[in-house]
């Protein structure tokens, strides 16, 4: 294969890349997009994907259309030997999720959609208050891709479920695209009733069961759940919408919903040596948060939870003293509602000076530190693959807690406001300060969103999509190396020694609340020997020597503590920031005392 198309069908905009072969390895070469064309007047999804293929013919010369369709397979200079895609496409993939308890089987219901790369409408409990009439109703106005019914442990009661599926049965739920097809129902719920709910369906639903996600209290198996939703979204779903049939028989591999794909894409990061990894997609109106855990992977999305169309959702979750304090210079809460809500109406507006830049950073940092609090507020169960305890990954604690993640190798931000930021330090700080990463951990972007189209190449090359998520897609901003464990100012926190090319070695130690950026670029290795009380993953006090990679953010060596320590003085939290951003160079522009 040396030359490949991917495509990523979004909401508002189809993005294509070419990715050919060049000197042994893949590359990224050229990239179109266009406007996605799956609503009025076009009603069909490929016009769009051959408008944003036709911006690829004209930048490479490479002709790729011919008779109203992607010329594959290739050959010199013509055609794409594969094409793949992704599709977020008339709002993605949306799910209405049904159960029992909301603290258990719709909890590992949304788990399994989200995994899957759904959008959730509505997920609905037998103990969530609400009259069956009023479900009832609520069910025949979400017009959903698919239902997933779970609830019960297998050889448990079965009369709560087989109320859920009644109710669904009286509302006789249409499917958002129109065509005669019956709406696809997943059952994953207590074996005992499969017969019962598959009779009071009857054929008012296209019926489909997997195994139980839920088989036991303390035990999850959301896999042949999540496979069966896939299938679901690519046979029953796509084959309705409007240009997909099309669509589907191009691909040469499953149409992926767009965040299912990367999910893929991040399992391939930890796989390669990342470590566990993250991934923080911020946007205007939601936070998406992938995580790979010892091969496990898991999904959140964080509605109204942005930095444009939500954010007044996010000042009200955050409040104001939470937003304020990242930032060096006094606001008044007036103030700071009317700039923010200003952002609200006017979203495609960039801050105009660097004080508004600031802004706009402390409410991502804010945005960042809630959406992975709610990541990894997982059920205390077992993952029934591999018997061990989710809890132990994500330890359930309470909102107020500092957001102190697990020691994950790899941290991947996307997004326009963390992938466009000014500086790439910038960036960098404010992953580190929103999640506290303890270890030594890279911190890279997906500076052009790149990440769903790999996932999908991944289907069919794994060469390539790991050629270009190192070569083209990633881009390393630097490294954070910072230990558990807070201490006085001024109290040695730890030493650390830098070895790299050519012999060159950096050295020096750090006390107790301080940072210091380190401008370096490759790789490099160090050895870090934390004071007594400090960890760096070794166990406390014991050296850890560990390879690491710089780049234009440099190397951040980072003591301030975790968690971040925090004054009560409103004008003392103001000196700090301001004293950590100018011993790095964060914001050069701005002068403190104007």
């Amino acid at each position: 294969m040396n030359a490949l198309l991917a495509a990523d069908c979004g909401s508002t905009t189809t993005k294509v890349i070419l990715i050919e072969k060049k000197d042994g390895a893949y590359r990224q070469t050229w990239r179109g997009e266009a406007p996605t064309t799956v609503e009025a007047p076009a009603e069909d999804v490929t016009a769009g994907l051959l408008a944003a293929v036709r911006e690829i013919e004209e930048l490479s010369g490479r002709k790729l259309i011919e008779a109203g369709k992607i010329i594959s397979p290739g050959s010199p200079g013509k055609g794409a030997d594969a094409f793949v895609s992704t599709s977020s496409a008339g709002g993605g993939l949306k799910m209405l999720v049904c159960g029992v308890a909301g603290s258990m089987s719709v909890d590992s219901a949304k788990k399994c959609a989200l995994g899957a790369g759904a959008i959730i409408l509505e997920a609905l409990a037998a103990n969530d208050g609400k009259t069956a009439h009023a479900k009832i109703l609520r069910i025949q106005q979400l017009k959903p891709d698919i239902i997933l019914l779970a609830g019960g442990t297998d050889g448990g009661a079965v009369s709560q479920i087989l109320e859920a599926a009644e109710l669904i049965a009286a509302a006789r739920p249409a499917p958002r695209f129109a065509g005669g097809a019956k709406l696809p129902l997943i059952y994953a719920g207590n074996a005992l009733a499969r017969k019962d709910v598959a009779r009071i369906l009857g054929g008012r639903i296209e019926l489909h069961v997997a195994e139980n996600i839920r088989p036991g209290i303390a035990a999850e198996n959301l896999e042949p759940a999540r496979r069966k939703i896939l299938e679901l979204f690519l046979n029953h779903v796509m084959a309705r919408a409007p240009g997909y049939g099309k669509l589907k028989a191009w691909a040469h591999a499953p149409i992926l919903p767009t965040p299912a794909a990367v999910g893929r894409i991040l399992e391939l990061v930890g796989a390669q040596g990342g470590g566990d990894a993250l991934a923080i997609d911020v946007g205007g109106a939601t936070t998406d948060v992938f995580s790979i855990v010892s091969g496990s992977q898991h999904r959140s999305v964080s509605a109204n939870l942005g930095v444009s169309f939500s954010i007044a959702n996010l000042l009200r979750r955050a409040g104001c003293e939470s937003i304020t304090r990242w930032l060096p210079f006094p606001m008044e809460e007036g103030d700071l509602r009317d700039a923010l809500k200003n952002k609200m109406i006017r979203p495609s507006t960039i801050p105009q000076t660097v004080r508004e830049l600031m802004l706009e950073h402390a409410a991502a940092r804010e945005a960042v530190r809630l959406a992975f609090q709610d990541h990894r507020r997982p059920l205390p169960v077992t993952d029934a693959r591999q018997g061990r305890t989710i809890s132990a990954v994500f330890p359930r604690t309470p909102e107020t807690a500092p957001a102190g993640a697990p020691r994950f190798g790899t941290i991947i931000a996307s997004g326009g406001l963390l992938a466009h930021a000014p500086r790439r330090l910038q960036t960098l700080m404010m992953l580190v300060d929103a999640l506290e990463p303890e270890g030594i951990t890279t911190l890279a972007v997906d500076s052009i969103f790149m990440l769903p189209h790999l996932g999908a190449l991944r289907q069919i090359n794994e060469a390539a999509a790991a050629d270009v998520l190192h070569r083209d897609c990633l881009l390393t901003l630097g490294s954070c190396v910072a230990p558990r464990g807070a201490g006085s100012p001024g109290e040695k926190c730890f030493e650390f020694l830098i070895r790299g090319p050519a012999g060159r070695t950096f050295g020096g130690s750090l006390a107790a609340g301080d940072i210091r950026r380190l401008p370096l670029e490759g790789r490099f290795e160090i050895t870090v020997r934390p004071a007594r009380g400090f960890d760096f993953g070794a166990g406390k006090g014991k050296a850890l020597t560990a390879k690491l990679l710089g780049g234009p953010a440099g190397i951040l060596l980072d003591a301030r503590g975790r968690p971040l320590p925090w004054e009560r003085s409103p004008a003392s939290r103001r000196e700090r920031i301001h004293r950590w951003h100018s011993e790095i160079g964060l914001y050069p522009d701005w002068n403190h005392e104007s």
